[in-house]
């Protein structure tokens, strides 16, 4: 019987263990990024159905839909905008922890890099 319940109980532990080396990302991130010396303020509403992200990010230029992806503690997302009529892709690649996000974006039409940080709004 002991021997059991020391099984149960190595079992239930390495599922919580499991449970906790994934993030979950739903919800309203405050979102900072600076690249290249400009910085900018958005707020993103992410929406997770397991691996897969979706949702918006508003700032003051636009509104703008994103998709994604959340890997174990990873996440990444992406979106279409435009700057004087010329398109540009942004993508996001960061670590969650907790109720934060650190990581880099990349805005590739200008191959120009820089990094932000999201924290969850309470």
């Amino acid at each position: 019987m002991r021997l059991l319940l020391l099984q149960l109980l190595l079992v239930s532990t390495a599922v919580l263990a499991t449970a906790d080396d994934k993030a979950t990302v739903s919800g309203k991130w405050q979102v900072h990024l600076s690249i290249a010396g400009n910085e900018n303020d958005q707020v993103c509403t992410l929406t997770q159905d397991g691996s897969d992200l979706s949702g918006t990010c508003v700032s003051e230029q636009a509104t703008v839909k994103i998709t994604g992806k959340v890997e174990d503690k990873k996440v990444s997302w992406i979106y279409k905008s435009e700057y004087n009529g010329s398109p540009l892709t942004i993508k996001y690649t960061g670590t969650v922890d907790g109720a934060k996000i650190n990581g880099s974006v990349l805005v590739e039409e200008y191959s120009a890099e820089g990094d932000f940080t999201a924290t969850l709004s309470k």
